[in-house]
Formats: structure tokens, C-alpha cells, sequence
């Protein structure tokens, strides 16, 4: 039961924090999902409702040089192979949705990396 309540609870954060923050043509939202192997990314454009880029640590580029690695690290690749993909749909500027998550650990690796490799939020 306490693995329920947990998910809801993370569910009731993500919302509380989407109905305040949406992505743009402009500035599409940097979407993190977490789950307890993997980490996924997505640009996401909610005024036309489509994904821009998304990279995840499952990517065929990117799951070869990350075996063995810790999650963190894992994670930090993704935030470059994102903002790396953002840049070629030319997206520099983006809104970050850390999904209900903490800023903490994998999800902040992931956005630091995203930042070092010039994505702007």
C-alpha cells in the first residue's frame, strides 16, 4: 500500500506543479521521468501537443557507453544527448518539469547536464 500511496503522492505534485507551468513554441517544457532502473527526457511543445526531442538511458547511441555505469551518471548523459537534440530542432531556451520529483540526485545530474551542454532554463 505504501508503494500506491507514494505514487500518488509524486502524481499530486507533478500536477500541482503543471497547472502552473506550461512549454511553448518559444520555450517547450523539459520533461524528466524517473522510474527505478531508467531515466527519460522529453522537449515538449504543449501548444501544437508534440515532442520536439527525448533521449532516455535505453537509447541505442547512448546504451553502449553507459553500461555498468552508476545511475547518476547514466542520467547526466541523457541531460547532454537532450540538450544536444534540443539544439538541433533549435530549441536553446526551455521550461524544466522535474515530474513531481526532488531536485535531488539523478533528476538535478540530469539538469545540470542539460545546462553544461547549453540548453537555457
Amino acid at each position: 500500500m505504501a508503494k500506491a500511496n507514494r505514487y500518488h503522492a509524486r502524481h499530486r505534485r507533478h500536477l500541482r506543479v503543471r497547472k502552473n507551468l506550461a512549454g511553448t513554441t518559444v520555450r517547450p517544457r523539459l520533461n524528466v521521468f524517473r522510474s527505478a532502473s531508467h531515466i527519460y527526457a522529453q522537449v515538449i511543445d504543449d501548444d501544437q501537443g508534440h515532442t520536439i526531442a527525448a533521449a532516455s538511458d535505453l537509447d541505442a547511441a547512448l546504451v553502449g557507453d553507459l553500461v555498468g555505469k552508476p545511475k547518476a551518471e547514466r542520467a547526466a548523459a541523457v541531460g547532454t544527448a537532450i540538450a544536444t537534440r534540443a539544439k538541433e530542432h533549435g530549441v536553446a531556451e526551455v521550461v524544466f518539469d522535474r515530474g513531481g520529483y526532488k531536485y535531488h540526485g539523478r533528476v538535478k545530474a540530469l539538469a545540470e547536464a542539460a545546462r553544461e551542454a547549453g540548453l537555457g532554463f
